[in-house]
């Protein structure tokens, strides 16, 4: 095959001889170009890709007691309704004085409001909530009350 080569170029004149040598060196340099830079960049990225994979798989399992310990952690089922827990939990905080309305939502959550509420307890109160009831607060307005340190809130709470 390469004296079939040899014998085309030596019948073409020096003119041609460089014309078609000059074409087969371009065609490879933009078979380089345009086939093996573009796939050697994606090869590449591809394996830092799997590096970093490879990083959060390991993470991931240090991680693991971790979560495995928080969804054992889960929060208990109600055996009482919201309304009966956040007035027996606002009693034993000792701010049911505080509590000025709860109204049921439509969708099984709670409107509950607070006057002259102080700030620390609230918040360390709805943390309980969550902690140990699995209660979230889906909305919360939140103003000042006249007292220096106590607000006036509407929560809507719902169970978990």
């Amino acid at each position: 095959m390469i004296e079939r080569l040899q014998l085309y170029l030596q019948r073409l004149s020096p003119r041609e001889r460089w014309m078609v040598i000059g074409g087969g060196i371009v065609a490879v340099l933009l078979l380089i170009v345009a086939i093996v830079l573009p796939l050697q960049s994606r090869v590449s990225a591809t394996q830092a890709r799997v590096v970093k994979k490879r990083g959060d798989l390991v993470w991931l399992r240090t991680m693991a007691p971790q979560l495995s310990s928080l969804q054992a952690t889960r929060h208990p089922t109600l055996n009482e309704s919201l309304v009966v827990l956040v007035d027996r939990t606002a009693h034993e905080a000792g701010f049911a004085k505080s509590l000025v309305g709860s109204q049921p939502s439509g969708d099984g959550g709670l409107n509950v409001r607070f006057e002259k509420m102080p700030f620390d307890l609230l918040v360390s109160w709805l943390s309980t909530l969550h902690e140990q009831y699995g209660v979230r607060v889906d909305s919360a307005t939140v103003d000042s009350a006249s007292e220096a340190g106590t607000v006036s809130a509407v929560l809507v709470l719902h169970a978990s």
